[in-house]
């Protein structure tokens, strides 16, 4: 077992944290750097810059002049790179055999820091995030949490997609992605992780680049505003042969006391083919190919939802299967022996995933940036541990009310009134 890893953290003289993770016996190696920056740090007019920005930096530097120039470097090494944009971080990786880490290195740290933005290279790539923003829309069961998140909170920066309007998008400029380039991407609000078979001249590189970002001030965002008395519908008409659906309530942030007994209230609910939500909904009823319990907890702000694909006509009957599940789990706590198989899934999972060194980058680097401590995968397992059937069982009591409901729906249906009237839960 691999939870018990060791790690070391340093924070250079410009406040930038950098987290080394050896893994005995690994080929691989993989380089993470994340920032505390996302589209929660955007307002209207620049909202999804933070994402387009994201694809910028694969564009080119003063060393690599074109996308192909870095695509065909890394592509020699055999790599694995790419970049991902959340609400309140974005990240950029390569992963690549251990022996050719130095040279994936130096790609990941000149595109970072050197990268020109530029302005012909943004007109291009307009189109592309286009045609992502209607991948997206175009696919229900990605884009139903985003619809979700709107239903929570609508407009305001939490309730905005993270890839933006298409609006903005055909309007930005260079000067908008310099602006806020410079003002957001600061050494303090930046983690850098080497996980995997690296060498110690590999984590003196790291120092020696990273130690040239510019502190700038802290990274400051909007405070999530949270206002429900009552339960709340959001319909996204879309012509389907399927609804898709999403039904939860507001939990807690991170760090929150509660955080873990959700987590794995949801794991037990929907997060397995042997779930309680995936063998009412699906095995016994047949309602549906996908369903799954999934919680979110950002800095300020969080809830647990589950969602599912499920026929047209069967839609009221899906929308009370899931209430009724989130029913019976506050009216009778779980078993001793089911609450034991949640436990051992997820430490077993734990084992699965951090083989890989990418998964150990992303797990220490997203720790150090959301945490004043690095929770270590042996301490998130300590906590699962000794969390109790009745801890889930006060949870659920406390959490899954009507004064928190919330239902996202895409799918052919012109309003919310049809929804309404369904929304009751039992507690």
């Amino acid at each position: 077992m691999r939870n018990n890893l060791m790690y070391k953290l340093k924070t250079l003289a410009n406040g930038l944290k950098f987290i080394a993770v050896p893994l005995a016996g690994a080929r691989t190696a993989t380089a993470l750097v994340m920032v505390r920056t996302g589209s929660k740090y955007e307002n209207r007019r620049n909202n999804g810059i933070s994402h387009f920005l994201e694809h910028m930096f694969f564009k080119g530097t003063a060393k690599r002049p074109s996308a192909q120039a870095i695509s065909s470097e890394l592509d020699r090494l055999g790599a694995d790179y790419n970049a991902f944009t959340a609400k309140e971080f974005t990240g950029y990786y390569v992963k690549a055999s251990a022996a050719k880490l130095p040279q994936a290195l130096s790609v990941l740290s000149d595109i970072f820091l050197n990268s020109v933005f530029d302005a012909g290279e943004i007109e291009r790539e307009k189109g592309v995030i286009v045609e992502e923003l209607n991948m997206y829309e175009d696919n229900p069961m990605m884009h139903i949490e985003d619809v979700f998140e709107e239903c929570l909170y609508g407009d305001q920066p939490a309730g905005w997609e993270t890839i933006g309007t298409k609006e903005n998008i055909l309007n930005f400029r260079q000067k908008d992605f310099l602006d806020y380039y410079h003002s957001h991407y600061g050494a303090a609000d930046t983690v850098v992780c080497l996980a995997g078979n690296f060498k110690k001249k590999d984590e003196t590189e790291v120092k020696k680049v990273f130690s040239a970002m510019k502190k700038l001030a802290a990274n400051k965002k909007a405070k999530t505003k949270e206002a429900q008395t009552a339960p709340a519908v959001l319909v996204k008409h879309k012509k389907t042969d399927q609804a898709h659906i999403s039904l939860g309530f507001r939990t807690v942030p991170l760090g929150h006391r509660d955080e873990f007994a959700l987590k794995l209230l949801a794991i037990l609910l929907g997060g397995s083919m042997s779930s309680r939500m995936f063998l009412e909904v699906r095995e016994k009823r047949g309602l549906a190919y996908y369903v799954r319990t999934e919680t979110e907890f950002y800095s300020d702000a969080g809830y647990l939802t589950t969602a599912a694909g499920v026929p047209l006509e069967k839609i009221d009957e899906a929308i009370a299967a899931i209430l009724g599940e989130y029913a019976r789990i506050m009216k009778e706590p779980a078993a001793a022996v089911e609450l034991k198989k949640v436990k051992d899934m997820v430490a077993g999972k734990f084992d699965l995933q951090l083989e890989s060194s990418d998964a150990n980058a992303s797990w220490f680097a997203r720790k150090a940036l959301e945490r004043r401590e690095v929770m270590t995968p042996a301490g998130y397992l300590a906590i699962i541990k000794k969390i109790t059937a009745e801890d889930l069982n006060k949870a659920a009591k406390k959490y899954f009310s009507g004064r928190g409901l919330n239902l996202a729906v895409i799918g052919p249906y012109q309003d919310s009134k049809k929804f309404e009237k369904l929304l009751k839960i039992d507690n």
